[in-house]
């Protein structure tokens, strides 16, 4: 009985961590974009950026794609390495919000710094792609 009882809970969890093929979706394209912004892809960012884009700094700037693209592609903004974290997945319908922690060296304008912040990312499905809708930040009180 105890053996069927371990079975039946480790069941459990497996349904309870499994993903959604749209949320593995939306796992794979913010990866894309991860390694799109450290590459500074000016083509990668463009396809997995919706048109009306709406990029929010912790600084409270927000940018529009065209923005957004042009400061990665410029060097004005320059992501060494960004690794993500705690990072969570909800699918409705055709639209997705991610959050995570973005912990990330920066060479900003030629200028090495470290970034730390919380992030919520808004996808919305175009087309049967996944596209980077909105993101807001939200720095990390260091302790």
């Amino acid at each position: 009985m105890k053996y069927l009882l371990t079975i039946v809970m480790l069941s459990c969890l497996h349904v309870a961590v499994a993903q959604t093929k749209d949320e593995a979706a939306v796992g794979r394209a913010v990866e894309s974009l991860r390694k799109a912004m450290i590459a500074a892809d000016k083509a990668e960012l463009s396809r997995l950026t919706a048109e009306k884009l709406s990029y929010g700094h912790s600084s409270g700037k927000v940018e529009d794609k065209a923005a957004f693209i042009q400061s990665l592609v410029s060097g004005q903004s320059d992501f060494v390495t960004i690794d993500l974290t705690d990072q969570t997945i909800a699918v409705t319908g055709g639209t997705a919000i991610v959050r995570h922690t973005l912990s990330a060296k920066s060479n900003d304008g030629g200028k090495p710094g470290t970034v730390h912040l919380h992030i919520m990312l808004a996808w919305s499905k175009e087309g049967g792609q996944w596209k980077l809708a909105g993101r807001q930040a939200v720095k990390i009180p260091q302790q």
